[in-house]
C-alpha cells in the first residue's frame, strides 16, 4: 500500500470520543501508523453512570472501552466480549431493583475489574486492556479528574451533564434554544500528562468526526489541551460532521 508505506510510523493523535471516534479508529488501524487516541471523559449515562454512582470517584469507562475495541486486533471474540451488553430484567426496567448487571456493558465491567487489580489505577487498567485486545495503538483519557459539562443556553437556561445535552434534541423535536457557551465543572480540571505528551510529540493531530458539544469541545475545555494543540507543530486536521444535530448544531453550516 503506497499510502501506508508513505506514512508508516507516523505519530497520529486523535481527539474525540463516542461512536464517531470508534468508526474512525476502526479504519485508521488498518495503516502502519503510531496511533494514540485521546478520549473525552464527560460521559454521564448508561453503564458508565451506574458504575460512577456505585463506586466512589469512579471515572466514566464507556468511551475508553469503545476506542479500545476500535483499535483491537485480537479477533472478533474479544471485541464481542468487550462490546456485549447484558439485557435488563423486568425488575430493573420497572425500578424495583438496582442490583444486577442488566444494562451493563461487559467491557466496562472488565475495565473496572482491571482497575481494581491495579490498585484503582485507570491508566494501568487501560494498558492491560490494550494487551488483552492487542490494540493497534494506545488509548488515553483526556483527564483523570471527575468533571461535568454544562451548556448555557441563549434563553438563559443551563443544561448540565453530557447525556442531557446529547439527548435533548431527541426528546424535543420542536425548536430549542441554541447553546451559547459550553463550560466544564470544575473549570480548572487538568489534563492527563500522557495526553499532553502525546499531542506534543504528534506528527498529525486529527479532531473529530464527533458530536461538537458532547465529544469534541469537552476535550478542549480540559486545562492545557487546547494550548498543547495550538503550540504543536503537527499537521492538524478537523473532520467535520456531515450533518447537523438537533439540539446542538441546528442551522450550522
Amino acid at each position: 500500500n503506497r499510502i501506508g508505506d508513505r506514512f508508516a510510523g507516523r505519530r497520529v493523535v486523535t481527539i474525540g470520543g463516542g461512536s464517531g471516534t470508534f468508526s474512525f479508529l476502526s479504519h485508521l488501524k488498518k495503516y502502519p501508523l503510531n496511533i494514540t487516541a485521546i478520549v473525552t471523559m464527560s460521559d454521564s449515562g448508561g453503564s458508565s453512570r451506574r458504575l460512577m454512582d456505585e463506586f466512589r470517584r469512579q471515572l466514566p469507562l464507556g468511551d475508553l472501552r469503545m476506542s479500545l475495541v476500535a483499535l483491537a486486533r485480537n479477533g472478533a471474540l474479544w471485541r464481542a466480549i468487550f462490546m456485549h451488553r447484558f439485557e435488563r430484567t423486568e425488575e430493573e426496567e420497572s425500578g424495583q431493583t438496582k442490583a444486577g448487571v442488566g444494562g451493563h456493558s461487559l467491557g466496562n465491567l472488565i475495565l473496572k475489574g482491571l482497575q481494581d487489580i491495579n490498585n484503582d489505577n485507570l491508566l494501568l487498567a487501560i494498558e492491560d486492556a490494550e494487551e488483552l485486545l492487542d490494540t493497534a495503538g494506545h488509548v488515553i483519557p483526556v483527564t483523570l479528574a471527575q468533571t461535568t459539562i454544562c451548556a448555557d443556553l441563549e434563553d438563559g437556561g443551563t443544561i448540565c451533564g453530557e447525556t442531557d445535552i446529547d439527548t435533548r434534541g431527541k426528546y424535543n423535536r420542536e425548536g430549542l434554544s441554541p447553546i451559547k457557551r459550553l463550560r466544564m465543572v470544575p473549570e480548572d480540571a487538568g489534563a492527563s500528562p500522557q495526553a499532553v505528551r502525546a499531542i506534543r510529540r504528534a506528527d498529525t493531530i486529527i479532531i473529530g468526526p464527533v458530536d461538537l458539544y458532547t465529544s469534541l469541545l469537552p476535550n478542549l475545555l480540559v486545562r492545557d489541551i487546547a494550548r498543547a494543540v495550538r503550540e504543536s507543530e503537527a499537521e492538524k486536521v478537523y473532520v467535520c460532521n456531515l450533518m447537523t444535530k438537533h439540539g446542538e448544531t441546528d442551522d450550522y453550516k
